[in-house]
């Protein structure tokens, strides 16, 4: 039993590792730690190879576009910030910008779905292009602080879990789960941020 672990551990010790970054680039985000993006960046380099490995392409591409996200989002909240702030402060989503949101997110499926379908062997080119496109709205909605991306990776966390199952990634199933729950705190976290901002403001 302990040979079958150990083997296992070795055989997917890049996966674990991305997945033990993951957890602590969420609890730096739930915090607004500046360590968030570097901390992210590594996760997301660990990940291009997980992905590619289990053909799970678009994924794969979304984790290239979490590291030059990760530099932007870095920069943002490092300069970002009002002169009399300690830190970018948490802001809510408009309804104008959600609509821009949405016709991207769509632009974005259709997209990715077409060169899933049309130029890879993905065998999930559907969900894995949802993911992706939904992805890629909240990590810049993360960079720029709006609340609401909390919401988005309450789905894409757990709809990512069951696709993760499906594909045998077991330690990344585990972390996708946790993300779940902990994007639900961290929605938490930065509502009583963004009540405190309004109440001094």
């Amino acid at each position: 039993m302990t040979d079958i672990v150990l083997e296992w551990l070795l055989g997917n010790y890049i996966e674990i590792l991305g997945a033990i970054l993951g957890l602590v680039y969420i609890f730096f985000s739930i915090k607004q730690h500046i360590l968030t993006w570097p901390t992210g960046l590594l996760t997301s380099a660990l990940y291009v190879v997980v992905f590619f490995d289990a053909r799970l392409y678009a994924d794969m591409g979304l984790q290239a576009y979490y590291v030059v996200i990760s530099i932007y989002g870095w920069y943002f909240w490092l300069s970002g910030k009002k002169q009399n702030e300690k830190k970018v402060a948490v802001k809510t989503t408009r309804k104008i910008l959600w609509l821009k949101l949405a016709v991207v997110s769509i632009a974005l499926y259709a997209l990715l779905l077409f060169i899933l379908s049309n130029y890879t062997n993905s065998d999930v080119p559907h969900m894995d292009s949802v993911t992706t496109a939904l992805s890629i709205v909240a990590t810049w909605m993360l960079a720029r602080k709006y609340i609401e991306h909390w919401l988005l990776w309450i789905f894409i966390d757990a709809f990512s879990a069951g696709l993760y199952v499906y594909k045998g990634l077991w330690a990344t199933v585990i972390l996708f789960i946790v993300y779940t729950v902990m994007a639900l705190l961290g929605y938490l976290e930065w509502k009583k941020d963004l009540k405190s901002f309004e109440a001094k403001n």
